[in-house]
Parts: structure tokens; C-alpha cells; sequence
């Protein structure tokens, strides 16, 4: 059964960018629109399960936008991505 708050959210979440297709384009670039709202849904209604809030973080956003966009990269390119943290005997350097 599926929460009545999850639905509202995600109704206002989609309107949202449906109303603003400049924002949404800018946050997904050439991602299928329709695949985007299914993670988000996915993620909303896990966090809901989780006893989360279900109001999606900007991070959480994030997240399903890389993990989308990661698919279609090759093994070279994701090699190429660096971490942002390097551990050191000094502590850990954050290239930020």
C-alpha cells in the first residue's frame, strides 16, 4: 500500500519540474525524464520504509542523478573520476 504523503510529495516534485523543464534539463542533462521520476519514487518510498523523512535531500538527488549517469560511462572514464578524499598518515586531505 502506498503512503498518501509519498504521493503528494512526488506530485509536487514532478509538477515542479514539469513546470520547469530549464531545471530539471540542467540537473539530468540527456537522462530519460521518465526514468529520473521512477528513481526518485524508488528512493522516496525507501526512505519511507526506513521511517525517513520523505522529503528527498538535494544529496539523495544527487545520488539517483549519478547513479544513472555512472551506467553509462566506460571503465576507463569512471577510472578517470577521483576521489575527492585521499587518506594520508597526516589525516585526510579533502579536494573540494
Amino acid at each position: 500500500m502506498k503512503n498518501v504523503d509519498v504521493e503528494i510529495y512526488l506530485t509536487q516534485l514532478f509538477n515542479f519540474f514539469e513546470n520547469n523543464p530549464n531545471d530539471l534539463m540542467s540537473l539530468i542533462g540527456e537522462l530519460q525524464k521518465d526514468e529520473f521520476f521512477n528513481k526518485l519514487r524508488e528512493r522516496c518510498e525507501k526512505n519511507f520504509e526506513e521511517g525517513k523523512e520523505i522529503v528527498l535531500t538535494r544529496q539523495q538527488i544527487i545520488d539517483v542523478v549519478v547513479d544513472m549517469k555512472i551506467k553509462d560511462l566506460t571503465p576507463q572514464e569512471i577510472k578517470a573520476i577521483k576521489p575527492a578524499v585521499y587518506k594520508t598518515k597526516f589525516g585526510d586531505i579533502i579536494l573540494n
